[in-house]
């Protein structure tokens, strides 16, 4: 190989690489960029990503540092925050009106959950999601070129080591929940808004987070109960109530 068709191939190479790079970045971009636009508007909140990198060539990707703040009237703490959001994408999906993600696993999150007599910082939240999109359909959510709404389908979806923060302060106590998965979201529809897919993982979130306090505090309850006979047992029956479950 002479040295002239070797410095071909090599520039050829460095503009292949840059050009990946580049590509990276610009995808990464966006989606920092329309999850920092829209998701404020779904929730209600503050709502922030720090970081986010997705491969053209593979559809691979990772989300770093989503933190979504609490709704009016609650602690100055975030509702929740994923450190790590891994996805698989269809590669080039991304740039149509129907974006499919055939894999999403959130590693370590953590949940503060808080409560008001029969209401909490999560349950508020939800509500928030579900009143934006009923009262806007998919209004204020990402579009296309065509300006068509985007759809989205997510085969699969996980949550694993999530961290449940019980209360505010140095006497918050942090429970383990348990893995959560859905399966094909937005399947059958032909793909659903952003709005949809929010509620259907919110709903899921929220469902998690209740069982994880709720069966925590049943076993504080059943040991107290055993200790300290009808008195305490009718207490812990009141706690039970105001974390969402008599059982």
């Amino acid at each position: 190989m002479n040295k002239k068709l070797a410095w071909s191939l090599g520039a050829g190479l460095a503009v292949l690489l840059v050009g990946y790079i580049g590509c990276d970045f610009f995808l990464g971009s966006i989606v920092k960029a329309g999850v920092n636009r829209f998701a404020p508007r779904l929730t209600q909140t503050k709502v922030e990503l720090a970081d986010a990198h997705v491969s053209p060539l593979t559809g691979g990707g990772t989300l770093s540092g989503l933190v979504v703040g609490n709704p009016a009237g609650w602690s100055d703490n975030p509702a929740f925050s994923f450190g790590k959001i891994h996805v698989a994408l269809a590669p080039f999906s991304l740039f149509g009106d129907h974006i499919v993600v055939n894999d999403i696993e959130i590693d370590d999150p953590e949940f503060n959950y808080e409560t008001k007599l029969v209401s909490s910082n999560i349950g508020d939240l939800l509500k928030r999601i579900e009143g934006s999109s009923e009262g806007n359909g998919s209004a204020g959510g990402p579009v296309s070129q065509n300006g068509q709404p985007i759809k989205f389908e997510v085969k699969h979806f996980r949550l694993n080591g999530g961290r449940v923060r019980l209360g505010v302060g140095p006497t918050a106590i942090v429970l383990p929940m348990p893995p959560l998965e859905l399966d094909n979201l937005g399947t059958s529809d032909g793909g659903i808004t952003a709005n949809q897919l929010a509620i259907a993982v919110m709903r899921s979130v929220t469902t998690g987070v209740i069982t994880t306090t709720t069966h925590a505090v049943g076993q504080i309850g059943a040991t107290m109960g055993a200790a300290a006979g009808d008195g305490t047992k009718k207490a812990i029956d009141g706690l039970k109530g105001l974390f969402g479950s008599k059982n």
